[in-house]
């Protein structure tokens, strides 16, 4: 018996659109960084990863908007973290597709 499933468009492309966002290498970079240091200021991502504050800001307004960030204020600091359910999905999928 073949399982049969319908292709939902508006679930591929806003897949395909969290891809995208993950797909650059400095993005990959932010996201393995906060993968192991849980909470990070812009500052501190900027200087571990040797780019400039703008450049680290677009990659981090870009994964944010895409659903894969979130933000806190902390007094006059915002610390960026991953949402980890949601990356845990997609990173799912892909082990899933790669195993067929």
């Amino acid at each position: 018996m073949t399982k049969k499933s319908t292709l939902d468009i508006q679930k591929l492309e806003l897949a395909a659109s969290k891809l995208r966002a993950m797909a650059h290498p400095m993005r990959i970079a932010i996201i393995e960084l906060l993968t192991e240091n849980k909470k990070l200021t812009v500052t501190e991502i900027y200087e571990r990863l040797s780019i400039e504050q703008a450049s680290a800001s677009h990659h981090l307004n870009i994964l944010k908007n895409k659903g894969l960030l979130e933000s806190k204020r902390d007094g006059k600091m915002i610390l960026y973290s991953l949402k980890t359910n949601v990356l845990a999905n997609v990173v799912d999928c892909i082990n899933q597709c790669a195993t067929h």
